[in-house]
């Protein structure tokens, strides 16, 4: 399955908006008094209208930034709002979502390395606008624990930042999850739109057996579905949990498939019919080896999926593996996906991976390449502390939105915005 095409039929890209550059130096690991100078990590949403939030991080200001744009692309912000304030400390990989309707509801969740005296520096904070995104209230540290909060762990050695996510439902209630490095998988929710957010709920994960990359969806009756992978395992699998009373408690979790491969990354969306419709990657070689994009569906409230397919796989003629999905639904229930591409699979991945399903998930799209995400003048992506991301947003009416980062060392860092439309919506 090849991806050297930039047109999927039905697909119009209707521009790039260069959102953020800057320097692209990343110096050696010294805590917060690293000199990192690069912008990275961006994250989008996109409401009912047209108008696309993108949040990202500035390494030299260790900040999140938050911009947003019309439906023409322009800015509606005069400058770029910060969202953190705390530069002494660097704030990574964030989440973002709008309230509902026209309520002028942004909230923004994301990692910030503070060192709370544990092995590993990480905590959980939110911060809301009430207005359209013009000003971001007090930060709110969510988690305030010392365990390495928003690490999702593979080894002792290895894991991945940004380990998190962030959701809102209809009703304008938010759900926020989160996982450690020490292993917990983290749970909490605000029914006053981000006013405050409960206690935080253990769902999952052990310190051997460490809950990763988790992602929520919201779907039809206040349920609320929870996926993640693990770390410490070479056949890891995709697990779930549902909560059927609006995130107050959880069911049992579950495996969603066994396999003898390496399931990981994994990212999920509820329709309005409620359909669970489930991507991840899987490798059958086994942790950081070659990956493939897997997808999954679920008619029966995710009781049982049916057999997950391969969307796309490694092409030695272009790429070698492709794994780190994203995964959003428009009003119609088609399905689209973005991932990351990797020429090598021990090298930083180039350029991202598109594909979308006009029959809820039944068949997708030969894959194609999202333009504007790859270049021989723009290096390799970014999301340099972690590639656990969500670059992709679609609004009821087909409009797309994704981002992505790139770094060329020594030369610029760039974060990008592109827009699409599908054709008759």
């Amino acid at each position: 399955m090849g991806a050297a095409r930039h047109e999927v039929p039905g697909i119009t890209w209707t521009g790039m908006i260069e959102v953020d550059s800057g320097e692209a130096y990343q110096g050696p690991w010294r805590m917060n008094a690293s000199d990192f100078r690069y912008v990275d990590d961006p994250t989008v949403a996109i409401d009912r209208e047209g108008v696309v939030g993108v949040a990202w991080a500035d390494q030299a200001r260790k900040d999140i930034f938050y911009q947003a744009y019309g439906p023409d692309g322009n800015a509606r912000l005069h400058q770029p709002v910060n969202v953190s304030r705390s530069p002494e400390i660097f704030s990574w990989l964030p989440r973002i979502a709008f309230g509902p309707g026209g309520s002028g509801g942004v909230y923004v969740l994301w990692q910030e390395i503070v060192f709370s005296g544990g092995s590993h520096g990480g905590e959980i904070f939110f911060a809301r606008s009430t207005d359209g995104g013009r000003s971001f209230s007090e930060p709110m540290n969510l988690s305030n624990t010392p365990a390495g909060d928003g690490k999702g762990r593979l080894t002792r050695r290895f894991w991945n930042n940004g380990s998190l996510d962030l959701a809102v439902d209809s009703g304008g209630e938010l759900f926020a999850a989160w996982t450690e490095y020490e292993g917990a998988l983290w749970f909490c929710r605000s029914t006053d739109g981000g006013a405050s957010f409960t206690e935080p709920l253990h769902v999952a994960g052990r310190g051997a057996e460490p809950a990763r990359g988790p992602a929520l969806a919201v779907g039809p009756g206040d349920a609320v579905s929870l996926v993640w992978t693990v770390g410490e395992d070479p056949a890891a699998d995709i697990h779930i949990a549902k909560s059927r009373d609006g995130g107050r408690s959880f069911g049992q979790p579950s495996v969603v498939h066994q396999s003898p491969g390496h399931a990981d990354a994994p990212k999920i969306a509820v329709d309005d019919e409620g359909t669970v419709h489930l991507v991840y990657a899987e490798s059958s070689e086994g942790p950081l080896q070659r990956y493939e994009i897997r997808y999954a569906r679920s008619t029966d409230g995710a009781a049982t999926f049916e057999a997950a397919r391969t969307i796309a796989d490694a092409d030695s003629r272009e790429y070698e593996s492709v794994s780190f999905p994203s995964l959003s639904l428009d009003g119609a229930n088609n399905v689209y996906l973005v991932w990351e591409i990797f020429p090598d699979p021990n090298r930083r991945p180039r350029g991202l991976g598109f594909a979308v399903s006009r029959d809820g998930g039944r068949t997708f799209t030969d894959p194609s390449i999202v333009p504007g995400t790859s270049g021989p003048g723009l290096g390799v992506n970014g999301s340099l502390q972690g590639l656990l991301m969500s670059k992709l947003a679609v609004n009821g009416s087909g409009a797309i939105a994704v981002v992505n980062s790139t770094f060329s060392p020594n030369e610029a860092s760039r974060v990008r915005l592109v827009r699409g439309q599908v054709a008759g919506r």
